[in-house]
């Protein structure tokens, strides 16, 4: 199957060119022709006034809390978590959990999210929505030590991970999800260290979240939680640490010695009131970065679009110096940062050989005009709407602002059903 993307201007290398050509061989992307022969391709897609550039990356998520999108707002995080969200977690079942995914996923590929990572329960339900729909996931089933469950969900995890682990072409990948520090004592911590040896997984975990988290962690073990996560062992498995926010210059040394990648998520942090990220000293550091939306839930949407913005803007405030998180950053956030924080190596940049994840931006809107600098109207201007097509592993997910394979009534309808069916049961 060939394909083309005729006439786009295209974000390649980190500079933008126009009138370019790509052409993608069945998966991946083989090439940028100057001259080129229709005849040779099955399918041509007119860019004329688009903008390509490697899928969007959600670093961070919990796709199936959209069932608790606007459910309990403006509450403190631990408040928020045991007086609403947990109790209604323990309701929830497979049926609920794979609609309210279908309902995520279809909202990130709106967005122009074409991979993202998952820690959430019944994952197999996620893994099949995500092989069913066509986007790019790596997931993991979400364990917290503390409670009688904590034994069940390594075995779980275990399990999801070799049925699992690059199914669906590939485009599945597992980790491991220990939920936090404060919910996963270290002897439980050092178990999932030892399951991930054995199966060559990599982590998932929250950290440094909120301030009171690190000030807690700290009194109870003396060390702050990553000093505590290195001396388990966490960081040698390779680990994806969503939130961060609550790190300092030594917090930051051991991260960037053990390559710990960031999922950095503005709006969440912001919502909740857990602070903002140091990612400008990150980067400076060499961490990688990539951006999230955490769960609907908590933000409340699945924009990662909207958090390119919020990154590019926040940081400037809070340390008062405008050129903190410049444009060119806050795009490489979005699509490289964001796939080098989920472990890819072939995904996140337009380059001959790897993975056609694409999306293609409508540049006609009048927040695009006047057009001095693309790069900037990118970070700065654009909004989710703009997304005009999605492709993943080189098939077509959205054309024209339409999905071409999912049932969006359907999937409306099958969301405030399980919405319903899960609230009638509090």
């Amino acid at each position: 199957m060939k394909t083309l993307l005729k006439n786009v201007g295209i974000y390649k290398d980190h500079v933008i060119s126009e009138h370019q050509n790509i052409a993608i061989e069945d998966t991946r992307i083989s090439g940028f022709p100057d001259v080129i022969h229709t005849e040779e391709y099955d399918t041509i897609i007119e860019g004329k006034g688009m903008l390509a550039t490697p899928g969007f990356v959600n670093t961070h998520n919990h796709i199936a809390m959209t069932v608790f999108r606007s459910y309990a707002d403006d509450m403190q995080l631990m408040d928020w978590l045991e007086k609403k969200i947990w109790p209604a977690e323990d309701k929830l079942d497979s049926d609920i959990v794979y609609a309210q995914t279908m309902l995520g996923i279809a909202e990130m590929i709106r967005c122009g999210t074409t991979s993202f990572a998952d820690m959430y329960f019944f994952m197999n339900d996620v893994a099949k929505a995500v092989s069913e729909t066509g986007i790019r996931a790596a997931l993991c089933r979400g364990m917290t030590g503390c409670t009688p469950s904590g034994m069940q969900a390594l075995e779980e995890s275990k399990t999801f991970y070799q049925n699992w682990n690059g199914k669906a072409d590939g485009r599945i990948t597992v980790m491991l999800g220990p939920h936090a520090p404060y919910t996963c004592a270290p002897d439980y911590l050092r178990k999932v260290v030892a399951l991930a040896h054995e199966l060559h997984a990599e982590i998932h975990i929250h950290l440094c979240e909120t301030k009171g988290e690190v000030e807690n962690i700290k009194k109870q073990y003396g060390k702050s939680p990553i000093l505590l996560m290195d001396d388990l062992g966490i960081f040698d498995c390779g680990c994806l640490a969503a939130h961060c926010v609550w790190v300092d210059d030594a917090d930051l040394e051991i991260m960037a010695r053990k390559h710990v990648r960031v999922a950095h998520n503005p709006g969440s942090n912001l919502k909740l009131a857990s602070g903002i990220a140091p990612i400008h000293a990150m980067l400076q550091k060499g961490i990688t970065v990539g951006l999230g939306t955490d769960g609907a839930s908590s933000n409340n949407n699945l924009d990662i679009v909207e958090e390119m913005r919020l990154a590019a803007l926040i940081h400037k405030a809070n340390t008062l110096d405008p050129l903190v998180i410049p444009a060119e950053t806050a795009v490489n956030l979005l699509t490289e940062g964001g796939a080098k924080a989920l472990g890819y190596t072939d995904v996140g940049k337009l380059q001959e050989g790897y993975k056609a994840d694409i999306t293609l931006i409508d540049r006609e809107g009048l927040h695009w005009y006047p057009k001095n600098d693309t790069m900037s109207l990118l970070a700065y201007s654009a909004n989710s709407l703009d997304v005009d097509t999605v492709l993943v592993d080189g098939k077509v997910l959205l054309r024209n602002k339409e999905f071409t394979s999912l049932d969006i009534d359907k999937i409306r309808f099958e969301a405030e059903r399980t919405k319903d069916k899960l609230f009638s049961s509090l």
